[in-house]
């Protein structure tokens, strides 16, 4: 009986400094974000070419850095916290980073590939990189607001840094480049301890740099996206009822739990630093396997694309053209209401679905410790 009291009395007591820190609103001046394309703003245009029609569509009526037809999940965090869009650090036209910077690019993994885009498909500017770059950005900038003027507008003040929001959307890429490789599940899962370690090392270094506040997204559905399920074969026993490769996502939660037990480590060893860890798996499978429920018609089949069973051809990306009659015409479209799809271009999801994933993560919900988007700057006490 004693037990079962004390149980309840911690449950209680939980609740109750739960409750008091979701009341409780953090100001972030700015963000910093590390990622894929998941949530590159424009990074990997900056290098590679800009993303083409019609991606950005819906929302920016026209190509702006993201692979989808609007907004990105960083982009509704930014908008919550009453901040800009995050510019993307390699893009040096038009760009202000006055209230953070955004280090994504597309095609970004944890562990290094050592490939070029164009052999693999992966950007060289790995997650060591993109720290790189925000050290750089970081030690760089005192140096350059002092010359005043319009490097002081458009540069962060040296106390922003240790009170930014620091969001971290990565790995997605480090299982599908295994897969790609013609790896087994098996020899995938057994890098996935090198991929978190690396991960980790990050994390502990951007602390050392100042930072405190981490959200921390873990991957997504892998075996639900086109990309996957049309170039790596599986067993019609391994599909799931949803229609999802049941091994890939295997995969992608063994992924998940290692980052989690990342996660616990590094509260243990970085004490100032508040880190919130965000299962966005839950709620993208969520939005494939119940489309209905959230407005969605077609959770598997991509909005813009060209040919097979999910509308995509790794050969005929969205916005592909071809001769046709001597004309040069766009043959992987865009559908005629991207709101209807969860899936954008068999990779990434639409702005629709983006929306969706930010509007069940910013309340907590889904987080560990359970705190929402504006208390993230909240350490949880001690029990």
């Amino acid at each position: 009986m004693e037990a079962r009291c004390s149980s309840c009395f911690f449950t209680a007591l939980l609740l109750c400094r739960l409750a008091g820190m979701a009341q409780a609103s953090c100001d972030f001046p700015a963000m910093f974000n590390f990622g894929d394309s998941n949530s590159d703003t424009g990074g990997l245009s900056a290098v590679f070419g800009q993303a083409p029609w019609p991606e950005g569509e819906t929302y920016f009526h026209s190509p702006a850095g993201r692979y989808t037809d609007g907004r990105v999940v960083v982009d509704f965090i930014a908008e919550s916290l009453g901040l800009p869009y995050l510019s993307a650090y390699l893009n040096s036209v038009g760009s202000n980073f006055s209230h953070g910077a955004n280090f994504a690019t597309a095609g970004s993994t944890i562990r290094p590939q050592n490939t070029t885009l164009q052999q693999s498909g992966f950007s060289p500017i790995s997650l060591d990189v993109q720290y790189n770059e925000f050290y750089e950005f970081h030690n760089r900038t005192p140096v350059a607001r002092q010359k005043g003027e319009v490097f002081e507008k458009l540069l962060p003040k040296e106390e922003v840094f240790s009170k930014a929001l620091y969001t971290f959307d990565i790995g997605q890429n480090d299982l599908t480049a295994g897969y790609f490789m013609n790896m087994s599940t098996s020899e995938v899962r057994a890098y996935l301890p090198d991929v978190l370690g690396q991960f980790k090392n990050i994390v502990s270094y951007v602390y050392s740099q100042g930072g405190r506040f981490f959200w921390i997204h873990n991957t997504g559905p892998v075996g639900c996206l086109p990309y996957v399920m049309e170039r790596v074969p599986i067993l019609a026993s391994q599909v799931d009822p949803v229609g999802c490769a049941s091994p890939f996502n295997e995969v992608a939660q063994d992924f998940n739990r290692g980052l989690k037990e990342v996660v616990m480590q590094l509260r243990q060893e970085l004490p100032q630093a508040a880190i919130t860890y965000v299962d966005v798996y839950s709620v993208k499978y969520s939005l494939i396997s119940h489309p209905e429920i959230y407005g969605f018609k077609h959770p598997l089949r991509t909005c813009c694309g060209h040919g097979g069973r999910y509308n995509y051809d790794i050969h005929m990306g969205c916005g592909a053209t071809a001769m046709v009659d001597g004309e040069e015409v766009m043959v992987a479209k865009s559908c005629d209401n991207p709101a209807l799809h969860v899936n954008w271009d068999g990779v990434h999801f639409t702005e629709a679905a983006n929306r969706q994933i930010f509007k069940h993560i910013r309340s907590g919900l889904f987080s560990d410790p359970p705190v929402p988007l504006s208390s993230a700057c909240l350490r949880m006490p001690p029990s």
